[in-house]
């Protein structure tokens, strides 16, 4: 049974996550749809790309994944099918692709949309569940599209790395509240070449050790640590990081608000200071 997964900026308050299930499953029934999240903000690439990389790279060879993320940046007239090792990614073509893959895809070719037809949502992921399913049966991807499209490319948001310093923005607030940054262990050990640090940021407040787990320090009390992506992540042990940043987390009951934090979490900044 092929493994399809599906992400997208839709949220769950109306038809239309599942309208898109059964639009895929029309094409093919034997697709397993699994979800990531459909709550993605809207237009925060640097999320996007956080939680889509991170969620691909887990799934066995030969799967396909479809995103559906800020569809319409600009009127549809082509979707894009890339190759990305053993697995494919079926997305729009508005830069989001190069910011998962952290460069330029290996494989990745133009899908064309027919301008007759009304190019919604659902009639995206009808293509994109078609293109699929022609893999499938065994057809050469160059034949499915466009192999010589030329893409949107967008850069990876990437720390700022000096001699003594990384300098790296918040990219995600996650369900805890745990405030996730864009420096990667390796970009840490890299850059700390043994020496002590501190790991500082807004309101002045400093870290200056790495925790294993939550529970290495008393409960109450602020602690780093590098989540299961391998992303520096700030908490707080059964608290509230993100209220360090002076930013509300994401909840139903102030959706509008979140949205506009979550929209601008990239312009805050972790310092980390190597001594």
């Amino acid at each position: 049974m092929p493994i399809l997964t599906l992400t997208s900026d839709i949220g769950h308050k109306d038809f239309l996550v599942g309208a898109v299930k059964g639009h895929i499953l029309q094409v093919n029934d034997a697709f397993h749809i699994v979800d990531i999240s459909h709550e993605l903000t809207p237009f925060n690439y640097s999320q996007a790309a956080y939680v889509c990389r991170n969620a691909i790279r887990n799934f066995p060879d030969e799967s396909f994944h479809m995103i559906l993320m800020n569809l319409f940046h600009t009127k549809p007239e082509h979707l894009l099918l890339a190759k990305y090792g053993t697995q494919y990614i079926g997305i729009a073509d508005n830069g989001l692709l190069t910011m998962i893959l952290e460069g330029l895809p290996e494989e990745v070719i133009g899908i064309p949309l027919d301008k007759t037809q009304n190019r919604n949502t659902l009639y995206c992921a009808k293509v994109l569940a078609q293109v699929f399913t022609d893999l499938l049966s065994g057809q050469p991807m160059a034949k499915l599209g466009d192999p010589g499209h030329s893409i949107q490319v967008k850069n990876p948001l990437k720390p700022l790395l000096g001699n003594n310093y990384i300098e790296g923005q918040i990219i995600f607030i996650d369900h805890f509240e745990n405030v996730i940054v864009n420096i990667t262990r390796e970009d840490f050990e890299e850059q700390r070449k043994g020496r002590s640090f501190k790991i500082v940021f807004k309101r002045d407040e400093v870290i200056d050790q790495i925790s294993e787990t939550y529970a290495d320090v008393n409960e109450g009390e602020k602690l780093a640590l590098f989540n299961s992506a391998g992303y520096l992540e700030i908490a707080i042990n059964k608290g509230n990081a993100a209220g360090l940043f002076g930013l509300q987390g994401y909840s139903e009951k102030s959706v509008s608000q979140s949205q506009y934090l979550q929209s601008r979490l990239y312009y805050q900044t972790v310092r980390v200071l190597f001594e």
